[in-house]
């Protein structure tokens, strides 16, 4: 009988905790307007005022016409999209809750990676031979480098 007592309070405990856990995280999900951020609507990435001037720069960029910032910031394959998506909103979402952030907001080496993948598989035809010969000198193109107002528009 003790036994049953002492596994049914542990129980109850664990339903307690995870009920909060659960509670807190759709509360927030829900204050957050987390269900935005798994559309590929550009606004939803100005829910955060952080964000704000690089979504003004996308408007007045020459890409506004024909990417959104997913194009651009996840990969394009299903898993990778939603698993970069999920990374990327805890991140944020913990740098902005215990405000631990650099202003202005940098973007991460892993987000580069994706950010220059992005960007070859787009213009693929045109970047090839860019490609082939930093690759023949032992470099590595890097397309921001020389296209930084693309997607935000003129740098300040």
């Amino acid at each position: 009988m003790i036994r049953w007592l002492n596994l049914s309070a542990w129980g109850l405990a664990l339903s307690i905790m995870l009920g909060v856990m659960f509670g807190a995280g759709g509360y927030t999900f829900y204050y957050a307007d987390g269900a935005s951020y798994l559309s590929n609507n550009p606004a939803a990435c100005a829910n955060c005022h952080i964000m704000n001037d690089q979504y003004d720069g996308w408007q007045k960029a020459s890409h506004h016409a024909v990417a959104s910032c997913n194009d651009c910031h996840v990969p394009h394959d299903l898993v990778g999209k939603y698993l970069t998506k999920a990374e990327n909103g805890y991140l944020h979402s913990k740098a902005f809750t215990l405000e631990n952030f650099h202003e202005p907001i940098q973007i991460r080496q892993r987000s580069k990676d994706v950010l220059q993948q992005n960007c070859i598989d787009c213009h693929d035809e045109f970047v090839s031979q860019i490609k082939s010969y930093a690759a023949a000198h032992g470099e590595e193109a890097d397309c921001v480098r020389c296209h930084r107002s693309v997607g935000h528009g003129p740098t300040k």
